[in-house]
């Protein structure tokens, strides 16, 4: 358990940090494109300038991160209840909102810090009352429905997403989550791993699912990243790989808390997504609390005004 709890502090520590970087990364190239050839006509960011954001140092280093974090994630959902696990990692909220006070020049208000702490106590509550986790073992229909839903979420996702544009980086947000949520479920169900056999784990859906909703979460994220808040759209991110898995890992693979702390895990398990949805909630777009705003360029009366007074 507690090998499992500090794999999954350390993911939650590389995907904040990577976060931040690849809103750095995004923001840098946003900056970079004419309004012309950056947005789609529904005001979201052209496939163009998601792949200019993706070719900066920041964006790149970002990315490692979240490799990183995927390797470390997906060990810890082998070794945690998903309950657990995704909850743990989903507090890289906290790594992302503080980092970004320093590399974003966000400044978080009172009510955002007091979610991040609801968070943080939620996370304590959730490691005290878990047990241990399912098997996992599931039938290989499950595993074709979970990649059929990744491919719907993901693709159809990214098509909502686009005709949106602008309006759309919380659920852009959301989307990625669930993309992420689905990739720790296919993790713990993937056939082939223990006792590894390359064979069974090719032809196994649930790699593909995987993959799929990998690839199509880092994207999202992306997006949302490029349109929204950063801590708005990583605390939707977070609602989104929590609720599903976590329930998915209770009701279906056999995941259970503690004798007689069910109430504590279901306390923990509702303060951490409430925490998530408040951060969500107050938090505000990257000019939101960054500083003060530039002095205005006195106009040419006031210039002549002050030479005379001089």
């Amino acid at each position: 358990m507690l090998i499992g709890l500090l794999t999954a502090v350390a993911a939650s520590i590389c995907y904040g940090t990577g976060s931040v970087l690849q809103a750095v990364g995004s923001r840098k190239s946003a900056r970079r494109e004419a309004a012309a050839t950056g947005v789609t006509q529904h005001g979201g960011p052209s496939l163009s300038s998601t792949a200019k954001a993706a070719m900066t140092w920041e964006f790149i280093v970002g990315t490692i991160l979240d490799f990183v974090g995927f390797g470390l994630g997906a060990l810890a959902a082998r070794m945690l209840p998903l309950f657990l696990s995704q909850t743990v990692i989903s507090a890289n909220l906290v790594i992302t909102a503080v980092l970004s006070v320093r590399m974003l020049g966000i400044r978080l208000t009172r009510a955002e810090w007091t979610s991040i702490a609801v968070v943080c106590s939620a996370l304590v509550l959730l490691a005290t009352a878990a047990g241990p986790e399912g098997s996992g073992h599931t039938p290989i229909s499950t595993h074709w429905w979970l990649l059929a839903i990744s491919v719907l979420l993901m693709v159809g996702g990214t098509f909502v997403v686009r005709r949106l544009g602008s309006r759309a980086a919380i659920l852009a947000g959301l989307l990625s989550g669930l993309g992420f949520g689905a990739l720790g479920v296919g993790v713990r169900i993937l056939n082939g791993i223990d006792p590894f056999d390359l064979g069974a784990l090719l032809s196994d859906p649930a790699l593909y699912a995987i993959l799929v909703a990998g690839f199509g979460g880092m994207y999202l994220h992306t997006v949302a990243l490029q349109i929204g808040s950063v801590n708005g759209a990583t605390a939707a991110l977070v609602v989104g790989e929590t609720v599903l898995p976590g329930m998915i890992g209770v009701l279906w693979l056999g995941d259970t808390s503690r004798p007689g702390f069910a109430w504590v895990a279901i306390l923990g398990f509702l303060m951490a997504v409430a925490g998530a949805v408040a951060v969500a909630w107050f938090g505000a777009p990257e000019a939101h609390g960054s500083g003060a705003e530039p002095e205005a360029e006195p106009q040419p009366e006031e210039r002549e005004k002050a030479v005379s007074l001089s």
